[in-house]
């Protein structure tokens, strides 16, 4: 199609004319025309202790397998924060922290299919006693608690629910830190719509999504979470990806003032952290002491397909980590699984990484 333009005849596109051409979101790939410094992390500046991986359960690959990942990216320890109760917990350590000192350490987690049972609050203080006796190193809450288990009546259990209280007790009296999840990201309580930011990811998995229904608001579980930590000043709690709100790092900052108790930890979170690099670095800065290293790894993918326990995922974490490099994918290509957005490292001096990497998992897990 031609137009004139002063005088002069102008050959003109349908695309010039605004016509849309339509594409599906899920085949946008744009590539980035930065030019901008690209810097590789074979390993980790000093050895790291993996705060948060599941290895048990699914297709779990081998320890064997593990050991030469971790060989190459200079990680000294993991932490399997999901190795059960009973037999499963047992099975557990055996398999890994037994068979491989030092390599391996297995949390319990609560018996949630007891928790209406008649004595329930006797029977876990019981289990979390024989899990310490068997050789766990703490507890792991998932966000089973708040979202998704349910009284004989079929309401969602509080998590500042009294039933637990001896629970949390038993830990701090143990010495077992809490790993604790209990929400998340911010954008799983919206409307699945063209607003939510994390849409394509929700779209994928709307069984992800805790809006409606009876589910409580992230505010509400937050609220319910910190009043455990305000009743049980001398059980420690490490709040799993980032306190449950990497949005609002303001927030989580008055947790940590509010709370001598507690701890945060960086699993599936530098998404996150990567888009305000000026304000994680500040972060970092003030809670170098209360800041565990650690990615949500599972080692055979069943869960996160994009945390597949491999090499590239912690290649992006020293990336973030240790250099400033700018404008890169938080995640192994091709597309960011989390978000259509990219982020920039926050270049941490030595002293705070080696805390963030090891020092303060070494002085929380009582390591030598």
């Amino acid at each position: 199609m031609n137009r004139r333009l002063f005088g002069i005849t102008i050959a003109t596109s349908a695309a010039a004319l605004g016509q849309k051409k339509p594409l599906d979101l899920t085949e946008f790939a744009p590539e980035s025309r930065l030019s901008v410094a690209q810097t590789n992390i074979e390993r980790a500046r000093f050895p790291v202790i993996d705060f948060h991986s599941h290895l048990s359960g699914g297709k779990a690959s081998p320890p064997v397998d593990l050991l030469k990942v971790m060989d190459r990216r200079n990680i000294r320890t993991l932490v399997n924060l999901t190795g059960g109760y009973g037999p499963k917990l047992r099975e557990a350590i055996a398999k890994f922290d037994k068979a491989h000192p030092g390599r391996f350490i297995t949390f319990t987690e609560p018996a949630w299919m007891r928790v209406n049972e008649a004595g329930y609050e006797a029977k876990q203080v019981e289990l979390i006693q024989q899990a310490k006796n068997d050789g766990a190193r703490g507890l792991k809450i998932l966000k089973t608690l708040g979202l998704y288990a349910r009284d004989s009546q079929g309401k969602l259990i509080k998590i500042d629910d009294p039933r637990f209280d001896p629970m949390w007790d038993a830990c701090g009296n143990l010495g077992l830190p809490v790993a604790i999840h209990v929400s998340d990201p911010v954008a799983f309580f919206a409307p699945i719509n063209r607003l939510n930011e994390r849409f394509e990811e929700l779209n994928n998995h709307p069984d992800w999504s805790f809006h409606g229904k009876d589910f409580p608001s992230n505010e509400e579980l937050l609220s319910a979470r910190d009043r455990v930590f305000a009743k049980h000043p001398k059980t420690t709690f490490v709040v799993l990806h980032v306190g449950n709100f990497a949005e609002n790092l303001a927030h989580v900052s008055r947790m940590l003032d509010r709370f001598p108790n507690t701890l945060v930890e960086l699993g599936a979170r530098i998404g996150e952290l990567g888009r305000q690099p000026r304000t994680s670095r500040k972060f970092f800065e003030k809670y170098e002491d209360r800041i565990l290293f650690g990615t949500d790894a599972t080692p055979n993918g069943f869960e996160f397909p994009q945390q597949l326990f491999g090499d590239e995922l912690y290649k992006i974490y020293y990336r973030f980590l240790e250099t400033e490099d700018e404008y890169f994918d938080y995640a192994p290509a091709p597309v960011p699984p989390q978000g259509r957005w990219r982020i920039y490292g926050i270049g941490l001096p030595e002293a705070i990484l080696d805390k963030v990497y090891r020092k303060n998992a070494i002085r929380l897990l009582g390591l030598v």
